[in-house]
């Protein structure tokens, strides 16, 4: 990834959509050129789906590291101690629609970094949250 800042926070469903050729791909490879951010908790989501799907998760790991997705064109976040606080917050204002707790931690990151996210999920539309939320499809 270059210097610059990132164009947004990459949610797992964003990510899966893009590796999967889903719609809304599209979409995410344009935002990926720029570069993106990703919780270490959302990286886990993505890899959770390919290892249910029979894929080893630490060679998938490995396979988007090689080709530059992983610490290239998205660079992974740490979930540290100080992210807590927000996504327990988020919580009570998100339950209704049934975020978990890889879609708060891809919200708090997003409004810790002031950036935009990309998701699938249309349920976050409806967030109530003070973070663009830009849907790819």
């Amino acid at each position: 990834m270059t210097e610059t800042r990132p164009l947004g926070v990459l949610d797992a469903s964003a990510l899966l959509a893009y590796l999967l050729g889903e719609p809304g791909s599209e979409v995410v490879e344009r935002a990926l050129i720029g570069g993106l951010v990703m919780s270490a908790v959302n990286l886990a989501e993505v890899l959770a789906w390919f290892a249910e799907h029979g894929e080893d998760p630490l060679m998938t790991y490995e396979a988007l590291k090689a080709r530059g997705i992983v610490n290239g064109l998205v660079q992974i976040e740490p979930f540290v101690e100080a992210d807590v606080p927000e996504v327990a917050r988020l919580r009570p204002l998100t339950k209704a629609i049934g975020l978990s707790l890889g879609d708060r931690a891809c919200l708090a990151l997003g409004r810790k970094l002031g950036l935009p996210v990309f998701t699938a999920d249309r349920a976050w539309e409806n967030a109530g949250v003070t973070v663009e939320v830009r849907l790819v499809r």
